[in-house]
């Protein structure tokens, strides 16, 4: 799809995603590049700093790839940092994902990122509630990040200085959406830990990788129609907490058909999320 194909979604499309009209203030309209926004998979977001450190860079590409490995479409802004980070491991493995501007779907933000742009068309969408041909405004990105919050099932925080942060807005607007937030932990002595500590303080589900955000969000995989997904691959996480097991195993303990368990395990170790080992598979 070429980038000037921008195509106008309005509630009661069947690609537009229901739960954009009901937050506050709802979304009365989406423009969308790049593929249909209901054959993506179920969208997980990964947000924090514009200028994180190189510890930030590489946990957002790799819990990026990793989800990306299990078929879930990881949302972000496109911003630089932690963003593009996100939107880069989604597209290392193949994956879908999702950018969400604050500008027009025509007019990729920062202009830095318009070959990254252009692969997100080619293996995911770019949306906004905006017109194309709407330029960069302070507010259209807070605006924007509401919308990352509502299309996901739940938001991953990877570095952040604080409450004033960008991403911790999205975190805001996750919070009076009932969604679920994931942070992951940093160095203690680094300002860009401030955020994610303050959450995991707060209760926030800590993340590492791939299991924890299967584990965290099963009962929302399982409401957005990917209960196999979502439920066994948790099973099986939940199972190896104290010890490893192999397939057969697994599947005597879970009352499941070992093929299914055997395939299940080849996701999560694809993703990231266990690891074989002598005798069977552990938790990473």
């Amino acid at each position: 799809m070429t980038e000037g194909a921008a195509r106008r979604l309005v509630p009661g499309d069947g690609e537009f995603p229901p739960v954009l009209a009901t937050i506050d203030p709802p979304v009365r309209q989406l423009w969308a590049l790049g593929e249909p926004l209901d054959a993506l998979g179920p969208p997980v977001a990964i947000i924090g700093a514009r200028g994180p450190t190189s510890y930030g860079l590489d946990v957002a590409r790799k819990l990026a790839a990793e989800l990306a490995s299990l078929g879930i479409c990881v949302v972000s802004g496109m911003a630089r940092g932690i963003d593009a980070a996100a939107h880069e491991g989604a597209l290392s493995v193949g994956g879908k994902t999702i950018a969400v501007l604050g500008t027009g779907v025509d007019r990729p933000y920062p202009m830095v990122n318009r070959p990254l742009y252009r692969r997100i068309i080619g293996s995911g969408a770019v949306i906004s509630e905006l017109p194309p041909g709407a330029g960069a405004r302070k507010h259209h990105f807070k605006a924007r990040n509401r919308i990352i919050a509502a299309l996901s099932l739940g938001t991953i925080l990877v570095q952040s200085r604080g409450e004033r942060s960008g991403a911790m807005t999205t975190i805001k607007a996750c919070q009076d959406y009932g969604r679920d937030v994931l942070a992951v932990p940093g160095d203690v002595r680094s300002e860009l830990s401030t955020g994610p500590h303050q959450l995991l303080r707060d209760g926030a589900a800590l993340c590492a990788n791939a299991g924890d955000v299967l584990e965290a969000l099963a009962q929302r995989l399982a409401e957005a129609g990917m209960s196999r997904f979502g439920l066994l691959e948790s099973k099986i996480l939940d199972a190896l907490k104290t010890r490893p097991a192999n397939p057969d195993g697994l599947a005597r303990l879970l009352g499941e058909d070992p093929l299914t368990v055997a395939r299940a395990l080849g996701r999560l170790e694809l993703g990231g999320a266990v690891e074989r080992e002598l005798g069977g598979y552990r938790r990473t």
